[in-house]
């Protein structure tokens, strides 16, 4: 049994979604020093960009190579800057389920960048890997990312009571942990198959292909695949 995911990159007409590089060093500590993600994660606050570097070059590629799941660096396609991150965490290689979270820059928000990053990771985890579960959580509060979930098919399954802790900042700009319920969402394949009815919008259409990052006789080998969606803007 397959217990790895396989090095990949993933691309949209707008996105490429590739193992973080030492080059986003800097770009990921900004981001992940912004409020929204201060509050939502359980990341280091501050975040350093000694935590940048040891997550880019160490940490977020154990994830892949121990088993546990596989993180993507979010990069726009024409200017290469990050965008954001997908996380693929909690997998269960027997039941063929995962958990997905996300955050995104807080320059890129509004254009559509987390729904479209989330999809196509989902389309290439039923569609390549064979999964059958793909599962986000959601702090009660948490209107965006729940927005994002909604937009890609999720179906709320449910409520963890007190689940979490989120953070919030308190009126001397320090920050203080809460507890906070977790709502449950859900994506299965079957979800995905009323997404194809986008492409009657007019330039909403997408694309996505993946490839294999895998290297044989100096030459990379892999496959392409290529879909069509048109995510809502977030």
């Amino acid at each position: 049994m397959t217990t790895t995911f396989p090095d990949v990159t993933i691309s949209t007409d707008r996105l490429v979604l590739r193992p973080f590089e030492e080059e986003d060093v800097t770009a990921l500590a900004e981001m992940m020093n912004d409020e929204q993600v201060i509050a939502w994660t359980s990341a280091p606050h501050p975040y350093t960009r000694a935590d940048a570097h040891d997550w880019a070059t160490r940490r977020s590629h154990a994830e892949r190579t121990e088993g546990r799941g596989i993180v993507l660096a979010v990069t726009e396609f024409l200017t290469h800057r990050l965008v954001g991150a997908v996380h693929l965490r909690n997998t269960d290689w027997r039941t063929r389920t995962t958990e997905v979270g996300y955050l995104t820059a807080p320059w890129a928000r509004g254009e559509g960048y987390a729904s479209e990053s989330v999809l196509a990771v989902a389309q290439w985890l039923f569609t390549d890997r064979h999964f059958e579960r793909l599962e986000l959580r959601t702090a009660a509060d948490n209107a965006a990312s729940q927005q994002v979930a909604q937009k890609i098919g999720c179906i709320s399954e449910g409520v963890l009571r007190n689940a979490c802790i989120v953070r919030t900042q308190t009126a001397d700009g320090s920050w203080t942990e809460t507890r906070s319920d977790l709502i449950v969402w859900g994506l299965v394949p079957e979800d995905l198959d009323d997404t194809d009815d986008y492409d009657e919008y007019p330039g909403h259409g997408e694309r996505y292909e993946f490839r294999e990052r895998a290297d044989v006789g100096g030459h990379t080998v892999g496959a392409d695949r290529r879909r069509s969606w048109a995510p809502e803007a977030l």
